[in-house]
């Protein structure tokens, strides 16, 4: 999987994470979608590796992916930013897989962020 982080979306990041020590993470969130082929991405920081995380080489930095779910992603992606909405997207050569990915951060299991 090659995932590629455009210079807007580095800048970006780099404002926003104030914690150099967080893990950047690709989460496929399903909770309240009813269905696990209905999940919705997002960019989560969180302190630690889940057991299911995979690690995957970026441009940027390092980014969790949770290997349960990479086969509802493609192989090759593009993290940008939407300046007009003020949040990124992730898209693929093929499709836009989120026009409007937020960047949430974790700082438990049971509490998030915005």
């Amino acid at each position: 999987m090659k995932v590629t982080f455009t210079d807007r979306a580095i800048g970006k990041l780099q404002s926003q994470i104030t914690n150099p020590d967080k893990f950047l993470k690709l989460k496929y969130d399903t909770d309240g979608c009813g269905c696990v082929v209905s999940g919705v991405t997002a960019l989560w920081l969180v302190d630690e590796e889940d057991e299911d995380d995979v690690i995957v080489e970026t441009n940027y930095r390092p980014l969790l992916l949770e290997k349960s779910r990479m086969v509802f992603l493609d192989d090759t992606m593009t993290i940008d930013v939407v300046e007009t909405a003020n949040c990124f997207q992730l898209r693929s050569p093929n499709q836009i897989l989120n026009p409007r990915l937020r960047l949430v951060e974790v700082s438990d299991a049971n509490e998030l962020k915005a």
